[in-house]
């Protein structure tokens, strides 16, 4: 006990001399420009207007955010941004992070309470810790479909003000104001970053980091092209926009004759998982040696792992892409 204890403490002791040593040069960094925007800013306008904004775009830096510090150099929180940011959701990586540690830190100390090897114990606490992240892939990836769904018709309304005579920034603005979301607010920000002095090119590259389609990507180098070389884009656009409806409608078929092998995937999967919930329901005693027995906890901690391997095949399997 006292050894664990030492370990605690000294680990929480090297966390903080850490942290900052990581922080302090930062934010005395950060205090310098501040001060030197600051008489920027009072140069340039006689220091008559003391609320206006700053001169730099900053990051709101959310609860966690220590944590964030910590674990930067990994990169999985800059992923894990990219993920927020494309779902559209408004948390910062930091604090998604953070409920997750704690997520999986409760269930850990409730697995301790009722039993179960060590190995159990981390897996149940690595899966639930997991399950923001999970709800932040479903949400991204039902707001790239909705997107991928309504590009066609996007590029069709582009092409068509092309034919008019009109030029890029015409055509761009023409979808940011006559589209629906998520496709008119993606477009939007497009024409934010354009009205606050941004080159087309950085500009398009940001829309393509933000929605990572493949079929964007190709209307975005389409356009970069046609800035670059002046040619004429409007035949590979409606090209390309009858190439996504077709390939969508392919998609859909595929949905529907696939349904019957992908709903016995789906039975396969969860047949476990009902089961062990109706015997714990039924006859607790009949189950509870699986957390409560060392060897049943083995077996248990064998049999998830290789629930959630067959889960992966399965759905690699049934997904099919087109």
């Amino acid at each position: 006990m006292f050894v664990l204890v030492a370990m605690v403490i000294f680990s929480v002791a090297m966390y903080i001399a850490a942290y900052y040593v990581w922080t302090v040069p930062q934010q005395q960094a950060e205090k310098l420009l501040a001060a030197r925007m600051r008489e920027l800013r009072a140069h340039t306008r006689g220091g008559r207007d003391r609320k206006a904004p700053g001169l730099m775009r900053q990051e709101q830096r959310g609860t966690f955010a220590f944590l964030g510090d910590l674990v930067t150099w990994v990169g999985v929180l800059r992923r894990l941004q990219e993920l927020i940011d494309q779902a559209n959701l408004k948390y910062r990586a930091a604090d998604v992070f953070g409920g997750a540690v704690l997520l999986g830190g409760l269930a850990f100390a409730i697995m301790t309470v009722t039993g179960g090897t060590i190995l159990l114990r981390v897996l149940i606490a690595f899966m639930v810790g997991l399950v923001p992240v999970f709800y932040i892939v479903q949400v991204r990836g039902k707001r790239l479909r909705k997107f991928e769904a309504q590009l066609p018709d996007a590029i069709d309304l582009f092409t068509r003000t092309m034919r008019a005579g009109h030029n890029i920034h015409s055509g761009l603005e023409t979808i940011a104001n006559e589209t629906a979301d998520p496709v008119r607010m993606e477009f939007r920000k497009l024409m934010e970053e354009l009205a606050l002095g941004s080159q087309v090119e950085p500009a398009l590259h940001g829309l393509g980091k933000r929605v990572p389609l493949i079929d964007l990507k190709f209307f975005i180098i389409t356009l970069i092209l046609q800035r670059q070389t002046g040619a004429n884009m409007v035949s590979v656009l409606e090209g390309l926009s009858t190439l996504v409806r077709e390939r969508l409608g392919m998609a859909a078929k595929l949905k529907a004759h696939t349904a019957q092998q992908r709903f016995s995937a789906g039975i396969l999967c969860a047949l476990p998982i009902v089961f062990g919930l109706g015997c714990w329901f039924l006859k607790p005693d009949y189950i509870r040696p699986l957390w409560t027995d060392e060897l049943g906890s083995k077996i248990f901690t064998f049999a998830i792992i290789w629930e959630l391997i067959g889960i992966l095949v399965i759905r690699r399997i049934s997904s099919i892409r087109v």
